[in-house]
């Protein structure tokens, strides 16, 4: 129960307001309150992300079609998120990296828009695929000095649209994790890569750091 749940406290931590209460007697200053809490979030998704994406490759390994074919996509999507949100403080990526990062997952959509004809599941790797595009665009043109303040740095139309639906394929995704799937009979041990619950898993996780990193567009 406890690794399912962790998506929704990942989401919480990152949506949560600042705390207020005891923590407050020490009185930190402004500086202090603005920087901790960031950052401290956006570790907690870049450890997120890096743990789906590091999953994702064990399924490539796995013997179900399927989870092979969808894998490799959904690890470079985990690995992806997990750089793009490295705290600016700590490392900030070149300016060529960011077309770099346009191109790869460009590449990604067009696979995603071509599987997707005979697999409609595929449709959400390229609106995910698309949605990196779009973040990876608009980092580029941002000027170094403001990636340290992410606010504004999208088309608010769009990132609204993002939002919304990255939200509701959060939901959905959570509630399709809440009921507990009856174990077959007759059936030996399911390797982990095999897992169809801990692949839904991944997707949620990496659904809620989507929508993390679009609020702070």
């Amino acid at each position: 129960m406890l690794p399912r749940m962790l998506p929704v406290y990942i989401l919480a931590l990152a949506c949560a307001p600042p705390a207020v209460g005891i923590a407050s007697l020490d009185r930190p200053s402004s500086v202090e309150v603005r920087v901790h809490g960031p950052v401290s979030t956006a570790w907690l998704l870049v450890a997120l992300c890096a743990v789906t994406g590091a999953y994702c490759l064990l399924r490539m390994r796995s013997a179900v079609e399927e989870q092979r074919r969808a894998a490799g996509g959904e690890a470079l999507m985990g690995f992806g998120m997990a750089a793009m949100a490295v705290p600016a403080a700590v490392f900030t990526p070149p300016r060529w990296a960011w077309p770099v990062y346009a191109a790869v997952f460009g590449a990604a959509a067009l696979r995603a828009l071509w599987t997707a004809r005979g697999t409609p599941h595929h449709l959400h790797h390229l609106v995910g695929s698309a949605a990196m595009v779009y973040m990876a665009v608009a980092m580029a043109a941002t000027p170094p000095a403001a990636h340290h303040a992410h606010a504004g740095t999208g088309v608010p139309l769009l990132t609204g649209a993002l939002l919304v639906y990255f939200t509701g394929y959060v939901l959905l995704s959570g509630a399709r994790l809440v009921p507990a799937a009856a174990p077959a009979h007759g059936t030996g041990p399911v390797r982990w890569g095999d897992r169809p619950e801990l692949a839904r898993a991944c997707r949620l996780s990496m659904g809620i750091g989507m929508v993390a990193m679009l609020l702070t567009m």
